[in-house]
């Protein structure tokens, strides 16, 4: 099956990743930071060797900064309900994620007043709207480094000593930058980094993490179970067990580091030009294809390895069905938790049909995908008499 849905969880894996998953659970499978034995110390020394090695990954001098958590969702929950308080204000963007947007409305019922700043139709915004939204109470800026939908790259360097200057944190959502786009916490500005470990990470599901900056000071969100201070009926707020309530994903999170070590030896540098070449490839392809509109910045040095597109007389969610069931092509349709990035680009309520190569698709596979929407284009979706559209054969 050519898999075209990396966007929303990658696979393949690579082959180390499986192993070192199965290696811990079949050797190590201690529980971390709960017990005297051999296996819970061998189970705490991995997971540490991954923290130290994401921390460095993201220019983080301090390794207890990097908070592990079950996903990019959990990470930004973690930030956002921990730092912001009622009379805060927050500037956004119109192209977040849900994993944005939810928080900030639950947020904003309690008093913490929202901006969000309306992007163009290609899903970009500038570093001087963002500024120009900003009040003397704002606390916190929360974008993403590349929208889910049209795979549009902001530019988060610019913005980052900026947000800075006039006292206010910076949070960025990298779910579909971290393993792809170069990341440094430092030298961008950034305050607090939220990323999940299934996407570019290439790590298995359920993990993720939070990068805490040394400016940021965060309130617990969960309480309960740390290893630590057990005598204590309040929760720790030491980094990083008082953000690490219960049982951690530690298998997970060897295979976290195993991905990240894949990416290392291959090289940013090396998997993001594959990623253009790849992209450059398929969006020459999509202009050709009948009636197929293109969303976003439409070119692959603009966007990462995410495009949005519909073709005319097909509902999404048919299209993706067809794709899948004579095509074995998997992509993602509908709305990609963005409703309101769906706005922006014109594609609400129906959304779009999502195509995201990974570093493991072949340009083979970019061909096979082209062809097939050139056959589909010349069809009406399961269901809706035909319009005049010659097939494509």
């Amino acid at each position: 099956m050519p898999y075209f849905d990396n966007a929303a969880t990658t696979f393949p894996k690579p082959e180390c990743v499986y192993h070192a998953v199965s290696d811990f659970m079949r050797t190590v499978a201690g529980n971390p930071g709960r017990g005297v034995h051999r296996l819970a110390f061998a189970a705490s020394g991995t997971v540490d060797d991954t923290r130290s090695l994401i921390a460095e990954f993201f220019g983080m001098p301090d390794p207890s900064r990097v908070i592990f958590g079950l996903n990019c969702t959990m990470a930004l929950n973690i930030a956002m309900q921990g730092l912001l308080v009622p009379g805060d204000h927050v500037v956004t963007s119109s192209m977040e994620h849900n994993a944005v947007i939810r928080p900030l409305h639950a947020l904003a019922k309690l008093g913490v007043e929202v901006t969000r700043v309306e992007c163009a139709p290609d899903g970009s915004w500038t570093a001087e709207q963002i500024i120009q939204a900003m009040q003397p109470n704002t606390r916190l800026v929360v974008v993403s480094h590349a929208t889910n939908v049209t795979g549009t790259i902001q530019p988060i360097e610019e913005l980052g000593p900026l947000v800075q200057a006039r006292g206010a944190m910076f949070l960025v959502d990298a779910a579909q930058t971290a393993g792809v786009l170069p990341l440094d916490m430092e030298s961008m500005s950034i305050d607090l980094l939220a990323f999940p470990g299934h996407k570019e990470l290439l790590g298995p599901p359920g993990t993720g993490a939070l990068i805490i900056g040394e400016r940021v000071k965060l309130r617990p969100i969960l309480q309960g179970g740390t290893g630590t201070r057990s005598e204590e009926e309040w929760q720790p707020e030491g980094l990083p067990e008082g953000f690490e309530v219960g049982t951690i994903n530690s298998a997970g999170i060897v295979g976290l580091g195993a991905g990240v070590n894949f990416i290392r030896e291959i090289g940013l540098n090396a998997i993001r030009l594959h990623q253009m070449t790849l992209m450059t490839q398929l969006l020459d392809g999509l202009a050709t294809v009948p009636g197929l509109t293109i969303y976003g910045p439409g070119l692959a040095d603009r966007q990462v390895g995410v495009v949005s597109v519909n073709i005319a007389n097909w509902e999404p969610m048919d299209l993706g069905l067809a794709l899948d069931q004579d095509f074995d092509i998997a992509v993602r349709t509908g709305l990609h938790c963005a409703p309101v990035a769906h706005r922006t680009i014109g594609t609400y309520p129906t959304g779009t049909v999502r195509f995201s190569p990974g570093f493991f698709t072949t340009l083979e596979d970019i061909d096979y995908v082209v062809n097939a929407l050139c056959q589909l284009s010349g069809q009406c979706s399961r269901g809706v008499p035909q319009v005049g559209i010659e097939q494509v054969i």
